[in-house]
């Protein structure tokens, strides 16, 4: 619950607008390697909300998709100050290893897995039989949707590439099976259902993944690239994270894989090479609900601004973010901040409305923000 103290809103609100051209997403992710579990999803075939949803027992499935689900390691080198080197600038290297799952999409050696399974690294290989491993290159990488495109020469391989469903007619109680290497155990499956649909989270640079698949068929670390299968064997997501509570970092029932549709839509522009980079507003904000009625806001709805970077698109158009920091029980709001109502011309409610609004946009691309702006001394004291 977001509560504040406050004293009566005096300063007066204009509204206006402010001209955003959007810039690309910047930044990468730190793999750890144990921040976030991914699990492997593999081509289906294409599917469409009339088709059968009888399917096939969870050990029809295994023996169908196994083949083309790929353990994938990561070798990562990371940099850090010597503690030795009393003098400072001295640098120690540690080279570590990150696993997770692949999915082979076609017969010429195109595996999709994660972005975060493979950011940072040196080196990757894939295998898909125990003790055979090849070493595969990044050819295509979207830290906004958490996704990677790796490429392995296929000579000498047997490849078993799995079929792309479409995530879009999937139903909340749907079965639905995962298989991946969870803690270095190849090819493991794992069932359970959909249980929620257009979950948001976040990917690894910050930005909101939407439509995300909600599953209870457990999925731990090393399950990351990996596919979540309908009970037709076809791929509707591509296992990301897991929920892990307060008790440590296994699963506790709750599950997220990125649609395969979102996949579907740039896979032809991953496999080209290079990053996708989504638009960046660079800002961050704070739903105004009735949890923050107290303040005796302007409207009941919106995005409340938080923060806004430096050198960035909302900087450079004006947008202002907090300058009175609050306490609450949920912990510290920025207050007097703009409030954006609108994305060109289409109202905005929350900030989950601003990310979802601005995800449509590309880079470049010029918006008209809609705003309140406080006058006088600020909101608060």
């Amino acid at each position: 619950m977001k509560r504040m103290f406050f004293i009566p809103f005096v300063a007066a609100l204009v509204g206006g607008g402010v001209v955003v051209a959007l810039v690309a997403a910047f930044g990468g992710f730190d793999n750890s390697g144990n921040s976030v579990t991914t699990i492997q999803a593999a081509p289906v075939a294409p599917s469409n909300a009339s088709q059968v949803r009888v399917g096939l027992t969870p050990h029809q499935v295994y023996v169908r998709t196994a083949p083309g689900v790929a353990f994938v390691t990561s070798t990562i080198v990371q940099k850090s100050e010597s503690p030795f080197n009393l003098f400072g600038g001295g640098e120690t290297q540690r080279q570590g290893q990150a696993t997770g799952s692949g999915i082979a999409i076609d017969s010429n050696g195109t595996i999709l897995t994660n972005y975060h399974v493979v950011a940072n690294a040196v080196k990757v290989t894939v295998s898909f039989a125990k003790g055979k491993s090849v070493e595969a290159q990044v050819i295509g990488k979207d830290p906004s949707n958490d996704l990677a495109v790796l490429r392995i020469r296929p000579d000498g391989l047997t490849l078993h590439p799995l079929t792309l469903g479409d995530s879009s007619g999937v139903q909340v109680g749907d079965p639905v099976y995962a298989i991946g290497n969870p803690f270095d155990l190849e090819r493991t499956l794992t069932t359970g259902v959909i249980s929620a649909l257009q979950r948001q989270i976040q990917a690894p640079n910050g930005f909101t993944i939407n439509n995300v698949l909600q599953t209870d068929a457990p999925i731990n670390p090393g399950n990351s690239g990996g596919p979540l299968l309908d009970a037709a064997g076809r791929v509707i997501g591509i296992n990301s994270q897991i929920e892990t509570g307060s008790s440590g970092g296994g699963s506790v029932g709750i599950g997220f894989a990125v649609p395969i549709n979102t996949a579907k839509s740039e896979i032809t522009q991953l496999e080209k090479g290079g990053t996708v980079r989504g638009a960046y507003l660079g800002l961050t904000s704070l739903t105004i609900d009735g949890s923050l009625s107290a303040l005796n806001l302007p409207v009941k709805s919106g995005a409340l601004v938080q923060s806004v970077q430096r050198g960035t698109a909302a900087a450079k158009a004006g947008i202002k973010g907090g300058t009175i920091n609050s306490t609450t029980e949920s912990g510290q709001i920025a207050v007097g901040g703009d409030i954006i109502v609108s994305v060109d011309g289409k109202q905005v409610t929350s900030s989950e409305d601003l990310a979802n609004d601005i995800s449509t946009k590309k880079a470049g691309q010029t918006v008209t923000i809609g705003l309140l702006r406080a006058s006088g001394s600020g909101f608060y004291e």
